[in-house]
């Protein structure tokens, strides 16, 4: 079943979802009484989010809402899965919520082919939160502001680690305005050209004291920073682990050196560290891996043999004998259930900031082309039967309304920008919703149009919702 709910409508939808859920006796309630906690107030949250009103604010029907929330309720087994349209919303993470609750209120939880589970775009993306790449956490997902954690890294570094919490990438940049970060260090990202405000990201990182890139190629970051440093590509020149979205680690062979002064970040990292006067020893990326094993009970049993034997492991896997967890959460079905109950977390309906008006009455969303990748710098360089340029896609029935052709150039106006793009009529699409891509920043910079209102708790930015409007060039011609 399709919905095809109006862009930011998500909580509406999930809220209108629990409590059709909770009126039809749907809900489990063996399992939210033993597992859960917090469940009366959410339950008193959802209930003015009735199917009547979730219609008006998503567009979906209600019979359609009803049929769902009837379904999943009653699957022996269901998945939430979500990717970017979940999160790239100034109410990332409230969305996010919405869909635990749901598996909380049905037991779809720690259970064999049941669960939630966010897909990554790359595909190592689960591997570098677990590595510690997040503010507020150690590798192994340990909070930095735990006194007991952070000592036993403290030992093993000899250094003291910092006991707060740093800044994610919004907070980042906000700290660069405020002159508090003078000096950036960047590793295979491109902010440029990929953050949602493109013009605010390329005033920042070009006015800050030094700028440092490591990358495959010179991308546009790359072409303003004071130095950069030719990287090797981690999936064929560099030794190491990546980690899928249901937490496999597994290990990545070096099949060819890298050219030229590339280098494996690994070799750059430790000669930096070197250079600056603290000798790590070899850069050997199976030694560094037995000491995040020390560091990391997750991890622990995890040794390089064994990633090979086993043909990649799913932590938790606590020592060398653990075959590693299957799934999460299994605990929430033992009782009593060890350590903390899952907590409903309510939530309410926000709509997207950039609102819709007479002067902007069209809804732009941005994503993902199949043959493509995110700013385009490393697909770019390939040719693909499946690749075109960048276009406006519109449905039919704006395309009409607008009196526009397929592959006529046009003016996309936002309330941050303009750029000139041409339009691709496209079926699949509903009246009112428009879609572009980050692809090709180059010819059509997209990131000009997009909003930066962010979530205060991740820092994610909404992508997917800025309001737009249509002009028709005066000369307007097929591209």
């Amino acid at each position: 079943m399709w919905l095809g709910l109006d862009v930011g409508s998500d909580i509406a939808l999930a809220n209108a979802i629990a409590r059709e859920i909770i009126h039809a006796g749907l809900a489990n309630r063996e399992f939210i009484e033993r597992a859960t906690s917090d469940f009366d107030a959410y339950r008193e949250k959802v209930e003015s989010y009735t199917l009547e009103y979730a219609e008006r604010e998503t567009g979906v029907p209600a019979d359609a809402i009803r049929d769902l929330a009837h379904a999943y309720a009653s699957a022996d087994k269901a998945m939430i899965c979500w990717t970017l349209g979940i999160t790239e919303h100034h109410n990332a993470v409230d969305n996010v919520l919405a869909l635990i609750n749901l598996a909380l209120l049905t037991g779809h939880v720690g259970r064999y082919g049941s669960g939630l589970n966010p897909l990554r775009g790359q595909n190592n993306v689960q591997g570098g939160g677990d590595m510690g790449a997040l503010p507020d956490r150690l590798p192994g997902f340990q909070y930095v502001e735990n006194d007991a954690l952070r000592a036993k890294f403290d030992e093993a570094w000899g250094v003291p680690v910092p006991p707060k919490r740093g800044w994610h990438l919004s907070g980042m940049f906000d700290a660069m305005e405020r002159g508090e970060l003078t000096a950036v260090y960047v590793i295979g990202e491109n902010p440029v050209q990929s953050e949602a405000d493109q013009q605010r990201a390329k005033r920042l990182l070009s006015g800050l004291d030094f700028l440092v890139v490591q990358d495959l190629f010179l991308t546009a970051t790359g072409e303003i920073a004071d130095v950069v440093l030719p990287a090797a590509a981690a999936w064929a020149e560099a030794e190491g682990t990546v980690t899928n979205s249901e937490r496999r680690v597994q290990r990545v062979r070096k099949a060819m050196d890298p050219p030229g002064e590339a280098r494996e970040d690994l070799w750059i990292i430790y000669e930096l560290a070197r250079r600056m006067g603290s000798d790590w020893g070899e850069a050997s990326a199976e030694k560094t891996w037995d000491e995040l094993r020390s560091l990391s009970p997750v991890h622990r049993g995890m040794t390089y043999p064994r990633l090979e034997g086993l043909g990649g492991i799913q932590w938790p896997c606590w020592d060398e004998t653990h075959p590693g967890e299957l799934f999460l959460h299994s605990r929430l079905w033992e009782d009593p259930v060890p350590g903390l109950r899952a907590p409903f977390v309510p939530v309410d309906h926000d709509p997207p900031v950039d609102r819709l008006t007479e002067d902007y009455p069209i809804r732009l969303t941005t994503g993902r082309r199949l043959d493509s990748f995110n700013t385009g710098v490393q697909s770019g360089g390939y040719t693909s039967p499946l690749r075109r340029g960048e276009s406006l896609d519109i449905s039919p029935e704006d395309a009409a309304l607008h009196s526009l052709a397929d592959g006529e150039r046009v003016r996309v106006v936002s309330r941050r920008g303009a750029l000139e793009v041409p339009i691709r009529i496209d079926p699949s699409l509903r009246p009112g919703l428009t879609f572009m891509t980050l692809h090709f920043q180059d010819d059509v910079a997209t990131n000009i149009l997009t909003i930066d209102a962010t979530d205060p708790k991740s820092g994610t930015a909404e992508f997917k919702a800025t309001a737009i409007r249509i002009e028709k060039l005066a000369s307007a011609v097929p591209a």
